[in-house]
C-alpha cells in the first residue's frame, strides 16, 4: 500500500477490514477454507477481523500470520491471552456473544465460513446495516440471499471488491478536510 497525499501531508493508507465469521470448531474442509481465506487477505494486505476464537476465527488468523498479515481478535472475555494463535492484536472486550456487534462494525465486508447461531446472529446484523456479506461454504441456508463461493479466493476477491465499495460511499465526509 503506498502512501497518499492529503494537501501538504503524507496519510498512511489503511488497510481494508474484512471479517471472518463461522463456526467456532471447523472440520479439516473447513479449517481449510478458512485457513485459504486468512492467507488470501493478507496477501491483499487486508486487516483480518474476527472473534479470535477457535474455529473458523483461529483457521484464518493462523492463515493470515503465515503470510505477515494482521489479525484483529474481539475476544467475548476478559483475558486478550485467549487469543487463538495468529491473533496479532488481541481485544479483551468482556462482552460475551455482544462483541459479535463489535466484529461486524468493524469491518467494511465480511466472509461467513460454515457457521452456527453466532454466525447467524454476526450475518442478521450485516444484512441489517447494509454491510456486504458474502459467503464461502457457510451454513446461512437460504434465509440470506448473498453471494456465494466455493473457492475462497474468489470469495475475498467480491470482499475486497465490496469493501472498496463500501469504503468509498463513506469517504465524501472526510473530503472537507483541509
Amino acid at each position: 500500500m503506498d502512501p497518499r497525499v492529503d494537501g501538504d501531508r503524507t496519510v498512511a493508507p489503511r488497510p481494508l477490514r474484512i471479517g471472518v465469521i463461522g463456526s467456532a470448531s471447523a472440520d479439516a474442509v473447513i479449517w481449510a477454507t478458512a485457513h485459504a481465506v486468512g492467507r488470501a487477505l493478507a496477501r491483499a494486505e487486508a486487516l483480518v477481523v474476527c472473534g479470535g476464537g477457535g474455529g473458523v476465527m483461529a483457521a484464518a488468523a493462523e492463515g493470515a500470520c503465515l503470510e505477515g498479515g494482521a489479525v484483529l481478535g474481539l475476544l467475548p472475555g476478559d483475558d486478550p491471552e485467549r487469543a487463538a494463535d495468529g491473533v496479532s492484536i488481541p481485544i479483551a472486550t468482556g462482552l460475551g456473544e455482544a462483541r459479535n456487534f463489535l466484529v461486524v462494525r468493524a469491518s467494511e465486508a465480511v466472509i461467513a465460513v460454515a457457521g452456527g447461531w453466532g454466525t447467524v446472529n454476526e450475518a442478521a446484523l450485516c444484512m441489517k446495516t447494509g454491510l456486504p456479506l458474502v459467503g464461502v461454504r457457510d451454513s446461512l441456508g437460504e434465509r440470506f440471499e448473498i453471494e456465494r463461493f466455493d473457492d475462497p479466493a474468489a470469495a475475498v476477491a467480491r470482499a475486497l471488491e465490496l469493501a472498496t465499495e463500501w469504503r468509498a460511499k463513506r469517504r465524501p465526509r472526510h473530503a472537507a478536510r483541509q
